[in-house]
């Protein structure tokens, strides 16, 4: 397989330890200033997706049933027909973007993403609110695999120019969505005051700045980026078994992130007879991102190679999840209660921070050359499935009547199983016939500028 640089020949990334151990000690804050100005603006607006994404979305399902009027079956379908059109069509966005470039892609994803929202703000029947609920998840289905290949592409050019790995500028990116996802809803709960309109209009107001922002600093063409056909792409990624490999183990590790909307809340409201305790466990979580991610990178940077990250990030999470189901037969409630339910979050947050980033990280050693938007898409797509599929069989496992212990149990072995499917060491293939046979020269970070 032709990789996205040839340096790279391995997925272990086989550069001198003492090399990644010196670029790791860096001091944290000097990462976001170090960066070029393309990849600056692009952390950014991820900073500002999240936060007109989650100003809305949260407060989605009760508008739908108490405003709107919409039966509670209606409401969960409209709110899957969002995830559909937005994780399922990121592979459509991402092989978009290897064609036409991120530019054209990412402004008009933010057109849609504004019409969505104002159009969402007025709607009042369930044909309009159908509408602008697609219309803001395929929104999202362009701009976000065009943003998060490009950085993971100008990420392996810091790392290839002696930055430092490139885990550390996916962990940014990770800390600066999670800070949006935080800031988001405080923002739209303050709007609420207003109406639920205003929060619309008020998320449609973010991306108009972010469409502003980048119709002015993005660059028309980005140095080292070729352009490819579209027709072949499907067919490259499901002949990729590595890839999908590693998209089976990251729908592993979604899918235990998920259980924080799924089974976290049934054990809080055992635990605490309300749901109320949920938002402090969210915020806890967000918190950890925001405030260790950087950290746990370099540490793992220092000690730990790609797949060895992966490996104790999905360690750490079944462990998590033990630790609830351990706990279940006791039946403890009332605030020692929650402990155990706290200590999944904390060690689902840390499996998080060590997976996430890695796993983005490793895309580019896999994809061929120009097809990164492709792979990208495609690794929230095919994950995606298998979190659809998993949280449907999830969903009947809590409702089963089995001991309390035992859906917990059998969710700690879904990521010691995905363990065992990540790829291992790479060998290269021949290249696409549709695509160049040697790839560009990497661009030093202070030769892409925003114009």
């Amino acid at each position: 397989m032709t990789s996205a640089h040839p340096s790279s020949p391995s997925t272990e990334r086989s550069e001198p330890v003492s090399r990644r151990r010196r670029t790791a000690r860096l001091p944290t804050f000097t990462t976001f200033s170090s960066l070029s100005p393309l990849l600056r603006l692009l952390v950014l607006t991820q900073l500002a997706f999240n936060i007109g994404f989650f100003a809305v979305l949260p407060f989605l399902s009760e508008h739908l049933g108490q405003s709107v009027g919409m039966a509670g079956w209606l409401v969960g379908f409209v709110l899957g027909l969002r995830t559909f059109s937005q994780q399922g069509l990121f592979v459509v966005g991402g092989a978009l973007a290897d064609r036409y470039g991120i530019r054209p892609v990412v402004l008009a994803g933010c057109v849609l993403r504004i019409a969505g929202f104002a159009w969402l703000g007025f709607a009042e029947r369930t044909w309009a609110v159908v509408g602008a609920v697609l219309l803001i998840g395929f929104a999202a289905a362009l701009f976000s695999p065009a943003v998060e290949s490009e950085v993971a592409r100008q990420a392996v050019v810091w790392e290839e120019a002696g930055g430092g790995d490139r885990t550390r500028v996916l962990a940014l990116f990770t800390v600066a969505g999670q800070a949006g996802a935080f800031v988001g809803p405080l923002l739209g709960a303050l709007l609420l005051a207003v109406d639920f309109r205003t929060a619309c209009l008020a998320g449609a107001g973010v991306f108009v700045l972010v469409l502003a922002g980048h119709a002015r600093l993005l660059p028309q063409r980005i140095p080292g980026r070729v352009q490819v056909r579209v027709k072949g792409g499907a067919r490259l990624v499901l002949r990729n078994r590595r890839f999908l490999a590693l998209c089976c183990a990251y729908g592993a590790y979604l899918l235990a992130y998920n259980q924080l909307y799924l089974a976290l809340p049934a054990e809080v409201e055992r635990a605490a007879g309300s749901q109320a305790p949920l938002a402090w466990l969210f915020a806890l979580s967000s918190l950890l991102v925001v405030t260790a991610q950087l950290s746990v990178t370099r540490w793992a940077g220092e000690r730990l190679a790609p797949r060895r990250s992966m490996v104790a990030g999905l360690v750490l999470i079944a462990v998590g999840f033990a630790v609830v189901g351990l706990a279940r037969p006791a039946g403890w409630t009332g605030t020692g209660g929650l402990m155990p339910a706290a200590g999944f979050v904390v060690l689902l947050t840390l499996g998080q921070m060590l997976v996430a980033p890695v796993a983005r990280a490793w895309v580019p050693d896999l994809a061929e050359e120009g097809r990164l938007g492709l792979y990208t898409g495609a690794l929230s797509s095919v994950s995606g499935i298998v979190v659809l599929a998993g949280s449907s069989a999830t969903g009947l496992l809590l409702d089963a009547g089995l001991p309390a212990a035992v859906p917990w149990l059998v969710l700690a072995a879904v990521p010691l199983v995905a363990v065992g499917v990540l790829p291992r060491g790479s060998r290269p293939v021949p290249p696409d016939s549709s695509t160049p046979t040697a790839p560009s020269p990497p661009v030093p970070p202070s030769s892409s500028s925003s114009s």
